[in-house]
């Protein structure tokens, strides 16, 4: 099949399939940079409402590049990867103090930025500015696979860099960024992972693992990396109204976010058998009344496994005094309700919390 059949069909398909999204009906580089970074590694059904609320914040790369950190990533909390975030600030911050607020308009200028790999730089070059790079992502990689034949793994860098030349390749002069949105929707909606419906494809008679009965073998990826283990016990300290909370380290997952005093231990055992090991130390505090929650979070991570409980100490006001002198003593902080809704927080604790309502 020649480029501009390809081209022709897949467009074709998109006017009339394509979803209509708010990022597909402008070509303000600010909007499409911000769809693209909420939507990497999340569904367009999850995406969305934080993209709308963005946009709703922060209305102008200046407006985002002034607003504190804290908000950036209040506003992120539970779509996960929180790196995302932290570079969104950063890139905004970049383009409004170095680049007077004005987006490059070029693929390698754009790759340049904080948190802006090929794939956003493309995406943001073609659809903004009308450069023809193509933009590869996982439904393209499928479609590319799949209707070519190219069994490169899709997890390596050579496997990545084959498609990209590929795809590249294939692009149209003419509406790149047309082209661009119509193939990732055509492997969103149409040449979707498993059991896609390549009877009603337009591209079935050409498609290479549709003929040779290869559709659920490509496009090929490695094995992932092993899935870890981690065994939470969180302490939910309360006072009168305050919590003590704590503001997670670098080197971790959840990196700026804040949850609770935790332990962590090695086996599933331990936690569940284990003596939590603030207790000794509340209970010289003052009074306190100890709840154990038995029931346990499970919380999912690309490369991590999270078992959590969650045990509720009750400190009695007479001892206020002497909690704030150990949250002081070791760097937690003791904030009220409010605060505590304003902080951005790891999904597992946001899950815990709208237990205990």
């Amino acid at each position: 099949m020649s480029p501009e059949v390809f081209s022709d069909r897949i467009l074709e398909w998109y006017s009339l399939h394509k979803r209509d999204l708010p990022w597909r009906n402008t070509q303000n580089p600010y909007i499409i940079w911000l769809s693209e970074i909420i939507l990497q590694q999340t569904r367009v059904a999850q995406g969305l409402p934080y993209f709308e609320r963005y946009l709703e914040n922060y209305p102008s790369i200046q407006d985002m590049a002034l607003a504190p950190e804290e908000e950036i990533m209040r506003l992120w909390q539970g779509l996960g990867y929180y790196s995302r975030a932290r570079n969104l600030h950063a890139c905004a911050k970049d383009i409004h103090f170095i680049y007077g607020g004005v987006f490059p308009e070029s693929f390698q200028e754009l790759v340049k930025l904080k948190g802006v790999g090929n794939y956003t730089a493309a995406a943001i070059a073609s659809f903004a500015f009308g450069e023809p790079v193509a933009v590869v992502d996982g439904n393209v990689f499928r479609v590319l696979s799949r209707v070519f034949g190219i069994a490169e793994d899709i997890a390596s860098t050579g496997g990545k860099k084959i498609f990209e030349n590929f795809a590249n390749g294939l692009i149209p002069k003419q509406n790149p960024g047309e082209y661009n949105q119509a193939i990732m929707e055509f492997g969103a909606l149409q040449c979707i992972p498993k059991s896609p419906d390549c009877a009603s494809c337009p591209l079935n008679q050409s498609c290479f693992a549709s003929n040779k009965g290869m559709v659920a073998v490509l496009p090929f990826k490695s094995k992932k990396v092993k899935v870890k283990e981690r065994y939470f016990q969180y302490a939910h300290i309360i006072c009168g109204g305050d919590t003590v909370i704590r503001q997670r380290g670098e080197g971790d997952i959840w990196q700026g976010l804040f949850d609770f005093p935790l332990v962590e231990y090695s086996e599933n055992r331990e936690l569940e058998e284990g003596n939590h090991l603030f207790f000794e130390e509340l209970d010289k505090i003052g009074t306190i009344d100890v709840v154990i929650d038995q029931h346990t979070f499970k919380h999912i991570l690309t490369h991590q496994r999270i078992f959590a409980k969650f045990v509720r100490f009750e400190v009695k006001e007479s001892a206020r005094t002497e909690l704030e002198a150990w949250v002081s003593s070791r760097g937690y902080q003791l904030v009220d309700a409010e605060k505590l809704e304003a902080l951005a927080k790891p999904r597992l604790i946001l899950k815990y919390l709208n237990e205990e309502k």
